[in-house]
This record gives structure tokens, sequence and C-alpha cells, in this order.
């Protein structure tokens, strides 16, 4: 019963910073989460807010192994669920684009299977949850900064204060000296993600903090899932892509190079 009411206060926590307000859900819904937008893949199960199911896909596992094993984690999701999900959630990016695709498909043809919702959940929202959630002392005024890495010094990334409203839009930016230099100038700006320790260096002021260890999880998509659901912001089934933000580049094996 402890855990139960815990469980319970820090859902309402994050409600409250995902819409400004707290507000009461009365369209409850049972909603199976995939996140595959980086190396690090999972999924989870909620219902009525609150999770059932979580596991996690290893980044050392690649390519079709980790479809594979995305897929046998999907249907223990379902199993656990003990019945169809109202609603499949899906990390939209930015972030891996092939990581992106195969969760996208699974959570595609989810959905149509079991006539369910398909809700998509902003990979840098996402990456912000836990970071809201944790316990890091930070002015009132502090912005978030989530980064996805996109290669060299290229990062996926935007700002946002702590009601995860939308400071600076979402974008594959190259990161130099000048980064954020205005923002900085009158926020402190808390960086993390898997593109934000290569950045450190590089944005070097008293106002930038980083924290490590911040990676987008399925179990955290829980209070932004609940809320589209909610307002019933739901996406098409069959033409709905992933966000890319950047075009995709193709490579050629190395043995063909060689020709």
């Amino acid at each position: 019963m402890l855990i139960s009411a815990k469980l319970g206060f820090f859902y309402r926590k994050i409600c409250t910073f995902a819409v400004g307000i707290v507000f009461f859900l009365d369209k409850l819904a049972t909603i199976i989460h995939i996140e595959t937008s980086t190396d690090v893949c999972s999924v989870a199960v909620s219902k009525d807010g609150f999770r059932l199911f979580d596991r996690t896909i290893p980044g050392s596992v690649k390519g079709s192994q980790a479809s594979e094993q995305l897929g046998t984690l999907v249907e223990e999701a379902i199993d656990e669920a003990r019945e169809k999900p109202d609603a499949v959630a899906v990390s939209s990016g930015p972030g891996s684009y092939t990581g992106l695709r195969i969760g996208m498909s699974m959570a595609k043809g989810l959905a149509y299977g079991s006539d369910a919702k398909l809700i998509a959940v902003p990979t840098l929202e996402l990456l912000c949850v836990p970071v809201l959630l944790g316990d890091y002392d930070m002015p009132d005024d502090a912005l978030l900064c989530p980064m996805i890495d996109a290669r060299r010094m290229e990062v996926f990334t935007a700002v946002y204060d702590r009601a995860l409203r939308p400071v600076m839009p979402v974008q594959a930016m190259v990161v130099d000296e000048n980064s954020f230099k205005d923002l900085l100038k009158e926020h402190d700006i808390y960086f993390f993600g898997n593109g934000a320790k290569k950045c450190m260096d590089t944005i070097n002021h008293l106002c930038a903090h980083y924290i490590d260890g911040i990676t987008p999880q399925a179990k955290n998509m829980l209070p932004l899932a609940d809320k589209r659901f909610h307002e019933e912001k739901f996406e098409d089934v069959a033409y709905f892509t992933p966000e890319y933000y950047k075009q995709y580049e193709a490579k050629l094996p190395k043995n063909l190079l060689k020709l």
C-alpha cells in the first residue's frame, strides 16, 4: 500500500510539470510504450497511470538481433497487460534513423493489430522526465537541454523550461563556443543525454551544468503518453513517420570503398 501511494505521488508530480497544472485523468488506459531512439531500447506497460512492466535491451545488442529482442519484449508486455492495449506509445525522434524506424514499425503494427491508438512521444521531452523527477537542486528558472548524439560535434537538441515549455525548438545543431551563449547569460542550463558530454568542454560557462547517466527509457514515457491520451492527441497509424530532423546518409560497406 505504501509503495502504491508513493508511485501515485510521483505520477501526479510529473503530470503537474507536463501540463503546467494538476489534472485528473478521466480516460485512464492500458498503454504499451516502445523506445528505440538510441542504442538503449526498452519496452514498458502502464495501466491507469501505473507501470506494470519494464524491460531494457542492452546497448551492446545491435541490428537484426535488437529487432528480434524488441519483438520478444513486446510479446512479454502484451502478456503482462493481460488485455489488448488502448494505445501504443512510441518515441518519435529525433535519434538513430534505424532505431526510430524499427520502433515505429513495431508500434504501428501493434496498434493496427490491436485496434489501438498510436501516440508519438518526442524523444527530447522524454529525456527531460528523469531530470524533472530527480533530486537535482535547480533554480526555478533553470532550463533543460537534452542532447542526442548526431556524430562529430553535431547533436539533436532543444531547450525547455521546467514545465516542458519549449524555449528553443528541436533542431540538429553543430555545437561551438557560441552555442546557447545568450540563454546562459540569464539562466542556468542543465545539459544531459548521450550527446551532452562531448559538448561540455566547448560550452564552457559557469551556468552550464552536466547531468550524467540520462537515457531515453520506455518507463519514463508514462506521464507524457497519458497526457496525450487524455488530450486525444493520436497519430495516423498508416501515415505517421518519425521526426528525423536530419537527412539520412547511407554509407557504403568498407569492402566496396576499396574497389
